[in-house]
């Protein structure tokens, strides 16, 4: 999976360019909520964990209920341990993860109640576990083929009334791994575009699901239909915002050819319009753009036969890191008829953000990542909140 593994693909980095690696400090915070956030984008305090950590995901239930989850303890390429964070309306925390019995990382979560969240990652022998919130902690689940040669599990999305879906493919090449509040089931066969697994799935508001990656885009609704997938050199794809037949965003970099050691990839936003994907260029161009949300607003659209319902939604934001300005997030914010910038705050290390989650029905964002370019120690968490 492709998404997923950035940070550790800038292996060599930090030194080949001499950025920074040391993280400040950091700390847990009491006494502010979600609506107390000074409005814009501010640092919020996290807990300190052990050294060489990143988070690679947050999912928001609302205001006082949202999940964050990584690794830490990674060194260079050699995976370290499930990371994960709660917030509870007033601080982060750390979740204890002790009982379970792997090492690697979560790279995936969502959630939409505290009776439904979900969390998927990978152990350093690649197999993928799937995780239930239960309360407290993540639990392991078990799923059908999880010991099979060849299952991939890659992201999760989760509806308002509990059911889930899992990209990633099992032995039989199926790509979608479905919860109907009872029991989880395998699906719909790959498209016929797919040449590997999936990096990621998204669930639309009015409840269409697409899965994304390298070699595919797709919509499920019983069937795939299927849009021609994007290409490029060394490339990887980090979100995507459907927000109607002819109204598709993507993001992802893409290293090129060639290069030395170290060398960063570019920035890639793509759009489809109904018939092609045509490159758009962002405000930075050296760097990553590292996933896409939309808004709160409704949009009404039924185009050539495609019902989008009533609360499709409309792109809104992407997080960044601008490889020439790395002390604070890049992000872009989407003014109606373009993408614009929108700074982070200064930071003392280097801000590279993973991760951009919306807060329910408040206009108010998290983001997530690391303090390094590089996943060495002693880079700690970053997390950002975003206030209107």
């Amino acid at each position: 999976m492709r998404r997923r593994h950035f940070v550790s693909g800038l292996i060599g980095t930090a030194a080949g360019f001499g950025l920074a690696t040391a993280a400040g400090p950091l700390a847990t915070a009491r006494g502010a909520t979600s609506s107390a956030f000074p409005p814009g984008w501010q640092p919020v305090p996290v807990p300190i964990g052990q050294g060489a950590a990143q988070l690679l995901d947050v999912a928001a239930a609302g205001p006082e209920l949202a999940w964050a989850v990584g690794e830490e303890g990674r060194n260079g390429s050699t995976r370290g341990r499930p990371l994960a964070m709660v917030w509870d309306g007033t601080a982060w925390t750390q979740t204890g993860l002790g009982h379970l019995d792997f090492s690697g990382q979560l790279h995936s979560v969502a959630g939409s109640s505290p009776d439904a969240a979900w969390a998927v990652g990978t152990d350093t022998s690649g197999h993928g576990h799937l995780l239930a919130w239960e309360g407290v902690t993540w639990q392991e689940m078990a799923y059908p083929g999880q010991e099979d040669t060849g299952t991939e599990l890659t992201g999760v999305a989760v509806a308002p009334d509990g059911r889930a879906w899992v990209s990633g493919r099992n032995s039989d090449r199926q790509g979608l791994l479905h919860w109907n509040k009872q029991e989880w089931r395998w699906y719909a066969l790959l498209p016929s575009t797919a040449t590997e697994a999936p990096s990621g799935v998204h669930r639309t508001p009015d409840g269409e699901i697409w899965v994304y990656g390298t070699g595919v885009v797709a919509r499920w609704d019983g069937a795939w239909t299927e849009l021609p997938p994007p290409t490029g050199f060394r490339f990887g794809v980090t979100g995507l915002l459907p927000c109607a037949d002819d109204d598709v965003w993507l993001t992802a970099y893409d290293y090129g050819v060639g290069g030395p050691p170290g060398k960063p990839p570019s920035c890639v936003l793509r759009h489809w319009d109904g018939t092609a994907w045509s490159h758009v260029t962002p405000p930075f161009t050296v760097g990553l753009l590292s996933g896409i949300t939309g808004d709160d607003q409704g949009r009404p659209d039924r185009i050539a036969g495609w019902d989008f319902g009533d609360d499709q939604g409309r792109p809104d934001r992407i997080a960044g890191w601008d490889f020439w300005d790395q002390t604070r997030a890049h992000y872009l914010r989407w003014d109606g008829t373009a993408w614009v910038s929108e700074r982070g705050p200064l930071a003392t290390t280097p801000v590279v953000l993973n991760a951009l989650a919306r807060i329910p029905d408040t206009g108010e964002y998290w983001s997530v990542g690391t303090t390094s370019s590089s996943p060495y120690p002693p880079a700690q968490a970053r997390m950002e909140h975003f206030g209107p």
